[in-house]
């Protein structure tokens, strides 16, 4: 076995706790080689990856990979949460036993490390000097140089955040191993795969990918399952699939802040990238703070809601981003910007990437272009090859570009300020056809949080697939919980509880479509300032709305829309409340919270005054 103790010396760590780590998992792995990552890392890395055909230019400063194809998603179903209490297990945390799940991945991961190098990646979620730093602090232990590349976008990189004389032994051990990818029995009964969190003892292991969330150990593992958990357990914070912005009125010079939970295609990243409508842009600008991972505690000073984003990059789905729907994602991935896109057409010659919705068509001429498989679109039958029937995409729904937050061209100038920024509004959203209004503002804090457990949206191709198919998703959390949805409920009225400038809550909905001719009745994408400034003024008392007993809907006339071009018709539909259709969705939803055992009486109390008023 390689010189663990020297490789780590040459890299500078001094934790000891650190080296023992990076020690026992190297007498499991048995790599050939040891490397200590730090971001200045990165040009050398990329350079390596170059010459190994690991990735390939893809325009100026710009970078295209390909994973294999059948490792494209998260695997929910292969993704646990591991602990050494059975009371741990929810209805969605998929939990499992820590001890049995460590001793197979150990098995699993036993030897995996043969002839490769052992990258040790120090990292750091948050802002250095946050008042949560102990829990944002991580070691990724990998040996996959691509999965080094994003996590170096994703997160803080350097020995100096785990080099620390405050807890040193507290840090997240993160383990991921790649594995024989192409032969651990995807999607079979004999299928190796494990995703392992094992929360109370603040360990990852991950076996079996190289994409996304499944080996970007710092994201999601850490972001939001670990994070979670040791939120509930430590009592001190949530950390929540959020995205993060702030609305700045130049006239007033003031800064208003709304977070919120969005499933996957629900226009999360749209709005948290979101700009001013030309005919507001003289007032209004909209700043970037994160689109994906928030969290959130209570200044003990102060009494108000503080909101961090602990990432420092991007990990955004390339279909349908382009310079209409996202310009400000667009920028961030321009030349120059050193973004890494996965699983997205190709073209060596041109070093050019495309995906589905960057431009209105496929481009003209086929030649030379690859699709996410690594097949030339030249040799398909002529009739596939510039179709928009399922199966011959070009790129795959669930491509990705990983760029840095610096990139983004409206991120806030304050997003490193380590105490986070005072959340004035949490929303939630989910894409429904009908039912939900445009906006609909809720003052009372269980029925807040009642809300927000029975988020309903559509599964995506993010989660296996299974587009299409309608699902609640509580806080936009499904996938990513750690303890059970009851004690989750439970905490969210306890940390918000100790607020005393409480946040208004919402729901949106940028999707209604007209039952008649399917036409989406909101422009949305950047119209959608229109609805958080009503929800601002009504929480500063500037508008009142219409009380409804699902919460305050604005009267069209509260709503600014200088500039707007959409119809007043379809406004006032979207402005409505379909009662019939309601109580359809209070019977759904009493039947899926009956599935949380001892949830909170102030939810079932909200569901009741809801029920009961509708």
């Amino acid at each position: 076995m390689c010189d663990v103790q020297g490789a780590l010396r040459a890299g500078g760590v001094t934790n000891p706790y650190v080296v023992g780590f990076v020690r026992e998992w190297a007498e499991i792995t048995q790599p050939d080689a040891i490397e200590v990552i730090s971001a200045s890392d990165d040009e050398r890395l990329i350079q390596e990856a170059l010459e190994a055909g690991e990735i390939f230019p893809a325009g100026k400063e710009t970078y295209y990979s390909r994973s294999y194809y059948k490792d494209t998603a998260r695997s929910e179903e292969r993704t646990v949460v591991a602990t050494h209490r059975e009371s741990d297990q929810g209805v969605f945390n998929n939990w499992h036993n820590a001890d049995e799940v460590d001793e197979r991945q150990r098995s699993h991961m036993h030897g995996a490390l043969h002839g490769k190098t052992m990258y040790v990646v120090p990292y750091l979620m948050a802002p250095p000097g946050s008042a949560l730093e102990v829990w944002a602090r991580g070691v990724e232990l990998s040996d996959n140089r691509i999965v080094v590349l994003q996590m170096i976008r994703m997160a803080r990189v350097g020995v100096e955040y785990v080099n620390t004389d405050n807890q040193p032994r507290e840090f997240v051990r993160a383990i991921h191993v790649t594995g024989d990818i192409e032969n651990l029995g995807q999607g079979t009964a004999d299928d190796q795969r494990l995703f392992a969190t094992l929360a109370d003892e603040r360990t990852i292991e991950h076996f079996g990918s190289a994409y996304g969330g499944n080996a970007l150990l710092g994201k999601i593992a850490h972001g939001l399952r670990q994070a979670s958990y040791d939120g509930w357990v430590s009592g001190k914070f949530l950390a929540e699939q959020f995205m993060l912005i702030g609305i700045h009125d130049k006239v007033t010079d003031r800064t208003r802040y709304v977070c919120g939970g969005f499933p996957s295609a629900s226009g999360k990243t749209n709005l948290a990238m979101m700009l001013a409508p030309d005919a507001l842009g003289d007032r209004y600008e909209v700043f970037f703070y994160g689109d994906d991972i928030v969290w959130l505690r209570v200044d003990p000073d102060d009494g108000r809601v503080y909101g961090m984003n602990p990432e420092y990059g991007a990990f955004g789905v390339a279909k349908d981003t382009n310079w209409k729907s996202n310009p400000t994602a667009m920028e961030s991935i321009r030349p120059g910007s050193r973004a890494l896109f996965t699983n997205v057409a190709y073209n060596p010659d041109r070093q050019e990437v495309w995906w589905e919705g960057k431009t209105p068509d496929y481009p003209e001429d086929v030649t030379g272009w690859y699709d996410w498989t690594g097949k030339l679109i030249s040799d398909r039958p002529k009739e596939e090859q510039r179709s928009s029937q399922k199966g011959c995409e070009w790129s795959h729904p669930n491509a990705r570009f990983t760029t840095s937050l610096r990139n983004v061209p409206n991120v806030a100038p304050d997003y490193e300020d380590p105490k986070g920024v005072p959340i004035d509004a949490i929303i939630f959203g989910g894409r429904v056809a009908n039912r939900e209004p445009l906006i609909r503002a809720i003052t009372d804090l269980a029925e807040g949080v009642y809300d927000g457990l029975t988020l309903g949206a559509q599964a995506t191709f993010a989660a296996e697939g299974k587009e299409g198919v309608l699902r609640y998703d509580p806080m936009s959390m499904r996938p990513f919980m750690s303890y059970p949805e009851s004690d989750y409920a439970a905490h969210w009225l306890k940390i918000l509880g100790k607020a005393t400038h409480q946040p208004v809550f919402a729901h949106v909905n940028w999707f209604a479509r007209d039952d008649e001719d399917g036409h989406f009745l909101w422009p949305g994408y950047r119209d959608n300032l229109r609805a958080l400034l009503w929800l601002l003024d009504l929480k500063d008392g500037r508008v009142t709305g219409r009380s409804t007993p699902v919460g305050i809907v604005p009267e069209v006339d509260e709503l600014n829309l200088d500039g707007f071009e959409g119809s007043r018709a379809d406004l006032e539909k979207i402005l409505t409340i379909d009662r019939e259709l309601w109580v359809k969705e209070l019977d759904n939803r009493e039947e899926y919270l009956n599935q949380f055992h001892d949830l909170p009486d102030e939810i079932w109390e909200a569901h009741r005054r809801i029920c009961q008023n509708i």
